[in-house]
């Protein structure tokens, strides 16, 4: 059996859009419940989304739990043998309190990768595969959140570009979330259940193109 690790935030938690941090779609409706529907029993499909989770920032409000820079190494070691890890993240980054453009954003998804190749936390000590993935852009009107995510629609809408020049630039894999979904409109950067069954389903599809050795390793 092979494990892939889905690291994110909320919307790989599976915050239902216009409502809190507690209220998540059940673990089929979220979408790395439907990956790994999509995949079968072959795979095991780790889940770990965090509400306000950053690349590598603590979050001078909402705490320095939220730095995934912190939290990787341990979740990505308590988890080996990990055969790929899925990372969507940035859409904290680009609140205001941070003020980062979407460039700095992707420079801290390459920190992450840095830090993975480190650990190897892949079969045999390797490194694993890791795929980035672009959150879909958010939407103009984020609601109540529209001061804390003050000119973050436009920073939004360069990231797909810069993390996919940054995937290219390491030799990883990369997939644009947009090109398959986008944000509900209920707060404007959440994910609905049908976008979740879409990124799901094609990210399942982008494993299995990655192309697996035929043998199977023992779990």
């Amino acid at each position: 059996m092979r494990s892939v690790l889905c690291f994110g935030d909320s919307n790989t938690h599976g915050q239902i859009p216009g409502r809190g941090p507690l209220d998540r779609y059940d673990r089929h409706t979220r979408w790395p419940g439907v990956l790994q529907s999509e995949l079968g029993p072959s795979w095991y499909v780790i889940e770990e989304g965090l509400s306000g989770r950053t690349t590598v920032h603590d979050d001078p409000i909402e705490g320095a739990h939220k730095n995934g820079r912190a939290y990787l190494r341990p979740c990505a070691q308590s988890h080996t043998v990990l055969d790929l890890v899925i990372i969507m993240l940035g859409t904290n980054d680009l609140k205001i309190r941070f003020n980062k453009p979407a460039s700095e954003v992707a420079m801290g998804i390459g920190c992450l990768i840095y830090d993975l190749r480190e650990l190897a936390p892949g079969p045999g000590g390797s490194v694993p595969e890791i795929m980035i993935v672009a959150p879909p852009p958010i939407l103009d009107d984020v609601k109540e959140w529209k001061s804390i995510f003050a000119g973050a629609p436009e920073k939004s809408r360069q990231l797909a570009l810069e993390f996919e020049i940054m995937a290219d630039s390491l030799g990883v894999h990369f997939f644009n979330a947009a090109s398959v979904c986008s944000c509900d409109a209920a707060d404007g950067f959440h994910l609905n259940a049908e976008a979740h069954h879409a990124l799901g389903a094609a990210l399942a599809q982008e494993i299995e193109a990655i192309g697996w050795p035929t043998q199977e390793r023992k779990s």
